[in-house]
């Protein structure tokens, strides 16, 4: 380990920054992905036709404020040097926000509504300023290792959450509980949990950035700046374009999983969790292995690769019949979901300039908020459209793979960091 670490930087830091990713895994992992999108569909939205879109309308809203906000609050974080506080209001927001959602039952979609898309909002403003501490961390030989150990640990946080959450499920079911009755009290776990492993990062990580002058502290102002210097940065505005794509798909998969296991493959709340609980194992271990993968061979192969794969999982799901070939599937995913996600915060990182790592991690977050947008929702309509085909929404969902294939051959690496060096 030691010798990925950039000078100065301690290996109790590496931990602390990676906890954070184990800790707010939970959330992604329970809320988006496993046990409440599911319940939103038939409990919240009381099983009406237009559950799923209501649901990816939902996430929609909340990733668009996401897009309006994320490169200003990263300048405002360069300039005055606040990644870390800003990181912790942003927190303690997620926190709050997902244990109110403990409200949410039937009838209560408004009110649901509002928590989910604050929670999500202040998950993903969150998720942007975290990232922007890997530069500062590790060597830029590292990027990869580093960035798959924080992504590795954060599906064990997720494991952590959902191990917790399948347990209390299997003994409310026990009781002759609901889902109106139990899934409140997971969503209160995932929030318990969140807080508590958050903790280390904020005691323990240094902010290291230094506040720019008070002429230079103006976000709205860094942020026109970079606008107009755009063409500077060509090859990372294509990644950015190369990442709205393949994230895309990614997203559909990630927040439509456990509402396509339960309405075209017929499993039960305990079977899903059993699911998502297995696939974290498998993207774990996908993330750690291909960060290294990634320093060996080149981030831009190593990511040709995992996209490779995602398009060999659409496949099967589509051509998924029963359980066996479907769990199969599942698990192309999570080895391929971890490895994707870890290159192209690593990539990201490489390409940024060294002094406006939050704004330019900022521009990351925006081109994964709008691929949130755009994957569910060209799901959620094809599913509509189609009257619930689930399968050709599936189908079609894999097209931005391929998408984020072409725009992938085009990204010159080694000329973006001459780029971002030179800035």
């Amino acid at each position: 380990m030691r010798s990925s670490l950039a000078s100065g930087v301690r290996r109790r830091e590496i931990w602390a920054w990676a906890m954070f990713d184990f800790a707010n895994s939970g959330y992604t992992t329970v809320i988006i992905t496993a046990v409440f999108n599911a319940y939103f569909v038939a409990v919240v939205a009381e099983g009406k036709p237009w559950g799923t879109l209501a649901w990816t309308s939902t996430l929609a809203i909340s990733y668009a404020l996401v897009i309006l906000t994320a490169p200003l609050i990263g300048a405002h974080a360069d300039a005055t040097a606040r990644k870390k506080r800003l990181l912790l209001f942003s927190t303690l927001g997620c926190v709050a926000c997902t244990a109110a959602l403990a409200l949410a039952g039937p009838g209560a979609l408004a009110l649901t509504v509002l928590f989910l898309v604050l929670s999500n909002f202040c998950f993903g403003t969150g998720e942007n300023l975290i990232a922007a501490f890997l530069p500062e961390l590790a060597r830029d030989d590292a990027l990869g290792r580093v960035s798959g150990w924080g992504w590795g640990l954060g599906y064990i946080g997720g494991l952590v959450s959902l191990g917790a959450c399948l347990a209390y499920v299997s003994w409310a079911q026990a009781q002759g509980q609901t889902a109106a009755q139990f899934v409140p009290v997971c969503v209160l776990i995932t929030a318990l949990l969140f807080a508590i492993a958050s903790t280390p990062t904020f005691l323990l990580l240094k902010e290291r950035s230094q506040p720019q002058p008070a002429s230079e502290q103006g976000a709205w102002a860094r942020f026109s700046r970079t606008l107009r210097d755009a063409g500077r940065y060509r090859d990372l505005m294509r990644f950015l374009a190369c990442t709205v794509c393949y994230q895309a798909g990614i997203a559909a998969v990630i927040s439509l999983a456990a509402i396509y296991a339960d309405q075209v493959m017929g499993f039960s709340t305990q079977d899903t969790l059993m699911l998502i609980f297995i696939v974290n194992i498998t993207a774990s271990l996908g993330a750690v292995a291909f960060g290294w993968l990634q320093d060996r061979i080149g981030h831009r192969p190593t990511l040709a690769l995992t996209l490779l794969g995602w398009l060999a999982m659409v496949g099967m799901i589509w051509l998924a019949s029963g359980p066996a070939l479907f769990w199969a599937a599942a698990n192309i995913a999570g080895l391929c979901m971890g490895a994707s996600q870890s290159a192209g915060r690593a990539i990201v990182g490489l390409l940024a300039p060294p002094t406006r790592l939050g704004e330019f991690f900022g521009l990351w977050g925006q081109a994964v908020k709008l691929s949130a947008i755009l994957g569910p929702m060209t799901y959620g309509l094809a599913n509509w459209l189609s009257g619930g085909d689930h399968r050709l929404a599936m189908l079609i969902t894999g097209s931005y793979f391929v998408l984020g294939l072409l725009l992938l051959a085009s990204v010159r690496l080694e000329r973006g960091r001459r780029a971002a060096l030179a800035s």
